[in-house]
């Protein structure tokens, strides 16, 4: 984090270091002095270049956190209980068609039932 907040001052202190050698050597313009350019075009190149390696570095390292988050290795362990349902042998359904018709009063008076 510290070394992106340095970059620029330091490209910037380290052109008016070299200025002398950059403006003889490594300037697109040194050819042309009519242009006033006393290696600026060769700063505005390398801030140029250095905001640029930024923006691909923050993108790559977006990249790299969303690609961490989901490629997490983390297990997730689940405690299995033993099953403490006993289920019945079985079943039984009692049906009613909604179709028939059904009196609640036959149900309570009919003739006694012999067993």
């Amino acid at each position: 984090m510290l070394v992106k907040a340095w970059v620029l001052p330091l490209l910037y202190l380290d052109f008016e270091i070299r200025r002398d050698y950059i403006v003889a050597n490594l300037c697109v313009n040194r050819d042309k002095p009519i242009l006033l350019c006393n290696g600026k075009c060769y700063l505005t190149k390398r801030v140029k270049d250095a905001k640029e390696k930024e923006e691909r570095q923050a993108e790559n390292d977006y990249l790299s956190h969303l690609l961490y988050q989901v490629m997490d290795n983390r297990t997730v362990v689940f405690n299995v209980l033993e099953n403490q349902f006993k289920l019945r042998s079985f079943v039984q359904y009692q049906f009613n068609p909604s179709l028939t018709a059904h009196n609640p009063a036959s149900d309570i008076f009919h003739p006694p039932l012999f067993n």
